[in-house]
């Protein structure tokens, strides 16, 4: 047999008078090759585009948090794989779909347009006094520098004097250095899900910035800023150097403890402790409480304030309300001998004074700690911690005179704000008080009680009970004990973190734990701020819990009841609330939402409609499903421009009692066949022949009995006929097509009034293997066919597959599981494929539903799943496989 023979034989030609070339034949080959070459790239593109799409709209249910890096990188791998896909489409059809481009560039630019970094004009200023600051230049100094203006300008309160270096002096020092490009690309590369990762990016960041220089025209401004200072405050003033980031201490995001203070700094170093202070931008728990909460990078312009030291006899934290019970309107003044240092930083135990609203205001009740220190500034330079003697460490840090004044300035704030206030003060040697910093406070929905207040306990072993709510909530899971910085690297997801002080840093890991315990700390600490704004549980000042706990020990933490109980208390688990998302509504959250609608969203459906063209292609999603639609079309169709589809399709020989026909694209048969029917035993695709036992596993009974009348009658007559003559024409008879190779298998079938498609790349490698199945139609009324739909979607979830519903239409996926687990999906695809025809009729009622949903799943497991038992992988529990 002649070589040109074989070669026509393998594009489907039967012997014929006019003999082709060997040229045009080998050419013809080349050509179809081209083509399945371009449709299996084309397949490819299509399935990581699909991929990331689902990893979008994954994100958007909150289960996880992303920055601006994940936007950009999810919307640039979508862009190139639906570009991918465009190219090669053009190769199968070459100019026939050209129109394409020009939708992909649009919505590409839409995509393009949204990400671009909107700044707004921050000023030209490098340095702004105080006495020209209030709310209305919080773009320029940050709003925590903006409220302190705010209120010395408009409501007479004492603030220190001061400056701001400014927004624009953050744009400069960047610009000059670009630090900028750089600080991207680091960003870009590396992933804040991995704490090691974490812990090296803010490192580097950090040292880059320190290590830059401040341009002379910012320094200069800087200098004369401080020389202007010491008019007001006296030569050779301190100063406290203090974040003031833009949006930091806004509602609903703290930044509480996120960024770098420095008290007491002396003229020469002003510098320095500036660019630190901007570094810390890039704080560990600065760059993971941004991913967190949703906030883009590039949202965030570092201003920093410069104010006169106070060198307090005392100073804390005041809160207009009880930030754990919304319902309680009592003042608590929170107070240390010293500067307020230990009660923000968590490190010490603080004095409580609970003060009614009632006027004339009054103390009804104190707490007062056995405080052991206290922070003073050095003569020199910084600030260092004195023991304390005697017996001032058990005396009250303040009078009850001065928590009424700090009471009276708290209430006043609240009213000028229109919100509950968390302040910071302090007292300074000469007996005033000075407002530091103020900002809404965040408080917790939880049931009226006392603000320390211990409910009754629940079942279970108590293995300590006492401490200090600072966020309220029940919480389960494995001890892990932090005795060093580096303990954290290996912190693991949902445990409860135990750690002798409540340092603001462990705020890094708040994403990832269930519940945070410390020896030391109050709740009026930076890290009690940000467990409650992240609702963590937290219970501080538990006596030696550091060697109470041991790590991997599994606890439950009930912070509000100060209770924690050895294992899982389930009685007090069923209580706790649910943790948010945090994400939603936050700037991030909100650019993924506007780009996931140039690229989710799917408006064309219907091919067969006149509106499926290039021209209403309005994403992402719609470009992918016209290429996919048109790629098999125009496979199929290769062959009837050549003139031999009906020698290239193969009609399959089985007792299947309807038409079934075979495509080889390159190495599905076992060998060359002549003719126009092929046997199931030269098949040797493996998805295909998977797929072809899932089908056969249970002979169809027909279609459920259905009480219809007329016109539905007929309908139902003419789908439901399983023997269709080959010999009569009908629009549903060619509808069933398998292309394949052997490890690739598309089926393009349609039974009836639904049509379903199934695509399977199934060979050695897993991470490559995948199953697409999509499934739509019905003869039936729209409610009965959404209703099948989610019938089909709640099995295939059964099976591990992703699953989505969009009206009476279902698209599943599954991906880079073994061979043999593939196969197991494929069979259960094979049978849903048959025996879900014409369920729509039968979809009027729940028992309905239910009753065929469980004849479904029996049949699947005790006669398809057996059937491949002996080909899963040892040892692995396929039913329960991650997908």
């Amino acid at each position: 047999m002649t070589i040109l023979a074989n070669l026509l034989r393998k594009i489907g030609f039967r012997k014929q008078g006019d003999a082709l070339s060997r040229g045009s034949a080998e050419e013809l080959r080349a050509a179809f090759k081209a083509r399945y070459h371009n449709f299996t790239l084309l397949l490819s593109a299509n399935n990581k585009a699909l991929e990331i799409m689902s990893e979008m709209e994954e994100a958007l249910k909150g289960n996880r948090t992303f920055g601006m890096s994940f936007i950009r990188a999810q919307c640039t791998g979508v862009t190139v794989n639906v570009f991918r896909i465009i190219q090669n489409l053009d190769r199968i059809a070459p100019g026939k779909y050209k129109e394409l481009f020009d939708r992909f560039h649009d919505i590409q630019n839409s995509i393009n347009e949204l990400l671009a970094s909107k700044k707004l004009p921050r000023g030209d200023r490098f340095v702004i006094p105080f006495s020209e600051i209030d709310r209305d230049v919080a773009d320029q100094v940050g709003s925590k520098m903006s409220n302190l203006g705010d209120i010395r300008k408009n409501l007479g309160l004492r603030v220190p004097d001061g400056f701001v270096i400014s927004a624009a002096a953050y744009e400069r020092f960047f610009e000059y250095n670009d630090l900028q490009s750089e600080i991207d690309r680091l960003l870009q590369a590396s992933s804040v899900d991995e704490l090691d990762q974490l812990f090296s990016l803010s490192a580097e960041i950090q040292q880059l910035i320190i290590r830059a220089a401040v341009p002379e025209d910012l320094a200069d401004a800087i200098r004369e800023a401080y020389r202007e200072l010491t008019i007001q405050a006296g030569a050779g003033v301190k100063v406290s150097m203090r974040s003031s980031a833009l949006g930091e201490d806004s509602a609903g995001t703290s930044f509480a403890g996120q960024y770098r203070s420095e008290l007491n700094v002396s003229p020469e170093n002003l510098i320095q402790a500036y660019k630190e202070i901007v570094a810390s931008k890039y704080s560990l728990q600065a760059i993971a409480y941004r991913a967190n909460r949703g906030i883009r990078d590039e949202d965030i312009a570092m201003c920093v304030g410069c104010m006169a030291m106070i060198n307090g006899t005392a100073g804390g934290v005041t809160y207009s309300r009880n930030p754990l019970n919304i319902r309680d309107d009592s003042i608590l003044v929170h107070s240390v001998w010293g500067l307020p240092k230990s009660v923000v930083d968590g490190s010490a135990p603080s004095d409580l004074f609970v003060l009614s609203r009632m006027h004339p205001l009054q103390v009804v009740e104190k707490k007062i700690r056995d405080k052991e220190f206290k922070f003073v500034c050095y003569p020199d330079e910084g600030v260092c911690r004195l023991d304390l003697t005697g017996q001032q460490g058990a005396l009250p840090s303040i009078e009850d005179s001065q928590a009424t004044e700090l009471a009276e300035i708290a209430l006043k704030l609240e009213e000028y704000y229109g919100s509950p206030q968390d302040i910071e003060w302090a007292i300074g040697q000469d007996g005033a008080v000075y407002v530091l910093q103020c900002r809404p406070l965040k408080q917790s929905e939880s049931a009226p009680g006392q603000y320390v207040q211990a409910p009754g306990a629940a079942e279970g072993e108590v293995l300590y009970a006492g401490g200090v709510t600072a966020g309220p909530g029940v919480a389960w899971g494995p001890v892990f004990v932090i005795r060093k910085d580096s303990d954290a690297l290996l912190f693991p997801k949902d445990a409860v973190l135990v750690a002798s002080q409540a340092l603001p840093r462990w705020a890094a890991l708040l994403n990832r734990a269930a519940a945070v315990v410390t020896e030391q700390g109050s709740a009026a600490g930076h890290l009690a701020n940000v467990a409650r704004e992240f609702g963590v549980p937290a219970l501080f000042g538990v006596a030696g819990a550091t060697e109470l706990f041991e790590t991997g020990e599994e606890v439950t933490v009930d912070a509000l009841g100060q209770r924690i109980y050895r294992g899982r208390i389930e009685s007090l688990l069923t209580r706790s609330d649910a943790v948010r998302n945090l994400m939603a509504g936050s700037p991030v959250y909100e650019v993924l939402e506007e780009a996931v609608e140039h690229v989710v969203p799917l408006h064309l459906l219907d091919p067969d409609s006149s509106e499926f063209r290039p021209k209403n292609c309005r994403t992402l999603h719609d470009i992918t499903r016209f290429c996919h639609e048109k790629a098999v079309k125009e496979m199929f169709s290769f062959g009837s421009d050549h003139r031999f589809s009906e020698r290239a399709a193969k009609q399959l020989v089985c007792d299947v009692p309807m038409q079934w026909w075979i495509i080889n694209l390159d190495d599905g048969f076992k060998e060359d066949i002549e003719g126009k029917f092929v046997h199931l035993d030269n098949i040797v695709s493996i998805p295909m022949l998977a797929l072809w036992e899932g089908i056969i596993a249970v002979p169809w009974e027909g279609p459920p009995p259905v009480d219809s009348k007329g016109f539905m009658s007929i309908l139902l007559e003419a789908t439901a006929n399983p023997a269709l003559d080959p010999s009569m024409p009908s629009p549903y008879a060619n509808r069933n097509y398998f292309m394949l190779s052997r490890n690739f298998c598309s089926l393009s079938s349609r039974f009836g009034f639904h049509f379903s498609t199934i695509e399977a790349l199934v060979g050695e490698r897993p991470g490559e293997n995948y199953i697409s199945f999509r499934f739509k139609g019905g003869a039936a009324d729209s409610q009965r066919r959404i209703r099948r739909a989610h019938f089909i979607a709640g099995i295939l979830e059964e099976f591990s597959f992703r699953a989505e519903v969009r009206d009476d239409s279902v698209s599943a996926r599954i991906e880079g599981y073994d061979q043999a687990v593939m196969k197991e999906k494929l069979k259960v695809l094979g049978y849903l494929i048959i025996h879900t025809r014409q369920l729509d009729m039968v979809m009027f009622n729940d028992a309905s539903y239910n009753h065929h949903r469980d004849k479904l799943l029996q049949d699947i497991h005790s006669i398809i799943t057996p059937l491949v038992a002996r080909n899963a992988v040892p040892g692995r529990d396929m039913e329960n496989s991650p997908s």
